[in-house]
C-alpha cells in the first residue's frame, strides 16, 4: 500500500513574510508561541520558534495584524498599566517583523504621567527543519546560553542567536528570557530591535531586494483601482521568491512558493518566468541557465531531458511527469524571451540546450504521432500534446533564426500532430463536443473536462506580432471557449481545474475542482487572442474579485465553489501563498489586456489590445521590451498607445 501523505498544518490564515532564503510565519496574534509553524526560518531551518513579549507582566492585547509588504508584517496591541486609568489602554505596542530575521518592538505611551515599565521577551527554538515542523516531529526546545547582547542555541544542525539593541538589562538563559526596564515619558516612544543570526553571522540580503532584482518595477493605473494593488503585490511576491543558483550566484530563478515549496520546481519556474517576460528577460535567462546545467547530456533515452518530479494529475489520471513539461517549456521560453529582447549572445549560449530538448522531443515521438507518457502504458495526455506542439513550432522558429537544422522536421511533425489531434482527441456529444483530457493506449478517450485544456489555447509568440497556431480548429476553439464560459467551468472566481459536473469533482481538489490561477491566466490570454473576449473578461473579473478578497496576494489555488451574491472565495488550507505561478499569472492577466507582441530582433512591437476594454482605461508603466523601459495605455474604447519605448523600436501593424 502506498504510504499516506502527512497532513500539512493549515497555512491559509498564517501571515507569511518572504524574502528567500528567509521566511517568517506568524499568526494574527503577533506572539510567536513555538506551536504550529510559528517562527523565523532560513534555508528551511527554524532559527527562532518562540518570541513572546510581556509589558508590565501582561501580554499585549492584539488589535491588528497587517502585511506591509511581501517581506514585512506589522502587529499592533495595547496594554493597560495605570491602575486608575479606567478601561482605556495607555501603552501601544507595535511589532514589525521581517523575513530577514529582524523584529522591532516599539512602545508608545498615551499616559499622562511618566511610566517605568518592565519589558520581557521570552525566546526559544528547536532548530528544526520545516518538514519536521510541518509533520509535527520537531524536537523539544534547546537550552539557551547567554551570548553577547542576547541568547544563543546550539545543536548538531548548527547555531542560532538573537541579539538585542539596546542590550537587555538582564538575560536569563535557563528561562530563555531577556529583560529591560524602559522609561516612557508622556507621549514618548522607546524601541527594542531583535536580530536573529545564524552560525554567528547575519541572515544576509535576500535576492530580490534592491537593484539586484531581475524583475522590473512595473506599475498599473486605470479606471479599476484594483489593478494597481494587484500588479504591485504580484511583483513584490515574485521578488520575495527569488533564489540564486548556489554555484552561479548571478543566475536567479523563482522558488515554487511559500511555505511548503521554497526550492526549485523546474516546470513551474519556467512557466512563471515565461509569464513575467513583460518585466524583462533577466529572470528567464537565469532560470534557463540554471536548468540547462541539470539537463541530461549522456547517452540513452533521457538525452536532452530536464529532470523534474512526478506530480499528481487529479482523480482521473495517473501522476504526470514535470520533467516532460519542463523540457518542452525550455525551448518555448527561450524563443519567446528572444522576441522580448533577450540579447543575442545569451540566446546563442542557451541554444544548444534548447536543441537537446527538441532532439529529445523528436526521439520520444519516434515514428508515432503523439508524445507518449513517460511511463509505459500511460495515457497520451491532451495537455502534454499542447506543450509539445508549441515547443515544436517555437523551437523551429528559433532554429531557423540561427541557421540550425531541424526546423522543417519539427514543423512537419507539428502539422501531423495538429491534424491527428483534431480527429483523435475530440469527444462528440449533444452539447457540441469537447477535447478529451487523455487517450488511453487502446484508443479509449477520457472525456472529463478540466482547466488543463486551457493549454490548447496557449499558442506562443512568433515574429512580427504573430502567434503560432493552436491544436484545435476554429470550430473546436469556439466550442472550448463556450465551455470555459459556462457555469460548469467558470466558478465566478476563475476557471475550475475540473468541471463541476464531472465525476469526482471536489471544489478543494487541487487538480479536481479548485481554481488554479496559472490555468485561469493562460485561459484568459488564449481566449483573448482567439477573439473570445466575453469569456476571457468573465474569468478575468472573477480573479480580480478573488484577489481583492485575498488582499491581492493570490494563492496558487482556492476552492472552486460557485460565486454568489455577497460570497467570498474559500481559501485552500494547504495552498502556497505567495506562489510563483500565481504571482506571475497576475502579471500575465494585466499585460494580456494590452496585447503586447514584441519582436525585438526585428525592432518592432505590435499591440493587439482586448477591444472590449473589460476594466476600462488601463495604463502599464515600467515594463521592459528590447531591454528598455516600455509603457502602454489602453483607452476605454480598446485602443492602445505606446507612451515609452526603446529608441528605434517601431510600432508594428
Amino acid at each position: 500500500m502506498p504510504r499516506r501523505a502527512v497532513d500539512l498544518p493549515p497555512a491559509h490564515t498564517a501571515l507569511i513574510c518572504v524574502a528567500l532564503p528567509g521566511l517568517a510565519i506568524s499568526t494574527d496574534q503577533g506572539q510567536l508561541t513555538g506551536r504550529g509553524l510559528d517562527g523565523f526560518y532560513r534555508g528551511g531551518r527554524r532559527l527562532l520558534s518562540r518570541c513572546q513579549v510581556r509589558v508590565a507582566g501582561r501580554e499585549p492585547l492584539a488589535l491588528q495584524a497587517r502585511m506591509v509588504s511581501a517581506d514585512r508584517v506589522r502587529f499592533v496591541g495595547t496594554v493597560r498599566v495605570s491602575p486608575d486609568g479606567g478601561p482605556d489602554p495607555d501603552v501601544v505596542v507595535e511589532r514589525t517583523r521581517c523575513a530577514d530575521g529582524t523584529e522591532r518592538i516599539t512602545l508608545r505611551s498615551a499616559a499622562l504621567r511618566p511610566l517605568r515599565l518592565p519589558v520581557e521577551v521570552a525566546l526559544g527554538t528547536d532548530l528544526a527543519e520545516l518538514a519536521a515542523v510541518a509533520s509535527g516531529t520537531a524536537g523539544p526546545e534547546l537550552s539557551a546560553s547567554v551570548h553577547a547582547s542576547g541568547l544563543r542555541w546550539s545543536s548538531a544542525a548548527g547555531h542560532s542567536a538573537v541579539t538585542a539593541d539596546p542590550p537587555p538589562t538582564d538575560a536569563l538563559a535557563s528561562a530563555g528570557l531577556l529583560r529591560w526596564e524602559i522609561e516612557l515619558p508622556p507621549g514618548g516612544t522607546r524601541s527594542v530591535e531583535l536580530r536573529v543570526r545564524q552560525n554567528g553571522a547575519g541572515l544576509g540580503r535576500a535576492v530580490g531586494r534592491g537593484a539586484v532584482s531581475p524583475l522590473a518595477q512595473a506599475r498599473a493605473t486605470g479606471d479599476d483601482t484594483r489593478v494597481q494593488a494587484l500588479l504591485e503585490t504580484c511583483v513584490e511576491d515574485l521578488q520575495a521568491l527569488l533564489l540564486r543558483d548556489p554555484g552561479h550566484p548571478s543566475d536567479t530563478h523563482l522558488a515554487a512558493g511559500a511555505p511548503w515549496r521554497c526550492g526549485m520546481a523546474p516546470a513551474e519556474a519556467l512557466a512563471a518566468a515565461r509569464m513575467t517576460l513583460p518585466l524583462g528577460t533577466r529572470l528567464a535567462a537565469g532560470t534557463l541557465r540554471t536548468l540547462a546545467r541539470t539537463q541530461f547530456t549522456g547517452p540513452g533515452g533521457q538525452f536532452g531531458l530536464i529532470p523534474g518530479p512526478r506530480r499528481d494529475a487529479g482523480p482521473h489520471l495517473p501522476p504526470g511527469c514535470t520533467a516532460t513539461e519542463a523540457t518542452l517549456l525550455f525551448p518555448a521560453l527561450l524563443a519567446e524571451a528572444r522576441r522580448w529582447g533577450l540579447p543575442e549572445q545569451e540566446t546563442e549560449e542557451l541554444l544548444p540546450a534548447a536543441e537537446r530538448c527538441l532532439r529529445w522531443l523528436l526521439a520520444a515521438v519516434g515514428d508515432g504521432t503523439y508524445l507518449p507518457d513517460p511511463h509505459p502504458g500511460g495515457p497520451v495526455r491532451c495537455e502534454t500534446q499542447a506543450h509539445a506542439h508549441r515547443a515544436a513550432l517555437l523551437g523551429a522558429d528559433l532554429l531557423d533564426a540561427y541557421g540550425r537544422p531541424g526546423g522543417p522536421e519539427l514543423r512537419q511533425w507539428a502539422q501531423e500532430l495538429r491534424g491527428a489531434f483534431q480527429e483523435d482527441f475530440w469527444v462528440e456529444d449533444l452539447g457540441g463536443g469537447r477535447p478529451a483530457a487523455a487517450r488511453a493506449p487502446d484508443g479509449r478517450l477520457l472525456p472529463h473536462l478540466g482547466a488543463g485544456a486551457a493549454h490548447l489555447l496557449d499558442t506562443g509568440l512568433l515574429g512580427a506580432g504573430s502567434l503560432a497556431p493552436g491544436l484545435l480548429d476554429k470550430v473546436q476553439t469556439e466550442q472550448l471557449a463556450r465551455l470555459f464560459g459556462g457555469p460548469g467551468m467558470d466558478s465566478g472566481w476563475g476557471l475550475r481545474s475540473l468541471g463541476a459536473k464531472e465525476a469526482a469533482y471536489n471544489p478543494f481538489g487541487h487538480r479536481g475542482g479548485a481554481v488554479r490561477i496559472q490555468e485561469t491566466a493562460v485561459a484568459v490570454a488564449g481566449l483573448s487572442a482567439s477573439g473570445f473576449e466575453k469569456e476571457a473578461a468573465s474569468l478575468l473579473r472573477g480573479v480580480l474579485a478573488a484577489a481583492e478578497a485575498f488582499d491581492h496576494r493570490l494563492p496558487e489555488m482556492y476552492a472552486g465553489e460557485q460565486r454568489t451574491e455577497g460570497s467570498a472565495p474559500l481559501p485552500h488550507p494547504a495552498a502556497c501563498r505567495p506562489a510563483a505561478t500565481a504571482a506571475a499569472a497576475g502579471v500575465l492577466l494585466l499585460t494580456t489586456l494590452a496585447g503586447i507582441r514584441p519582436d525585438a530582433p526585428a525592432g518592432t512591437v505590435t499591440l493587439r489590445p482586448v477591444g472590449s476594454a473589460p476594466l476600462g482605461e488601463l495604463g502599464l508603466t515600467g515594463l521592459r521590451v528590447a531591454g528598455a523601459p516600455f509603457s502602454v495605455r489602453v483607452g476605454r474604447l480598446g485602443l492602445a498607445m505606446v507612451e515609452e519605448a526603446a529608441d528605434g523600436l517601431q510600432l508594428g501593424v
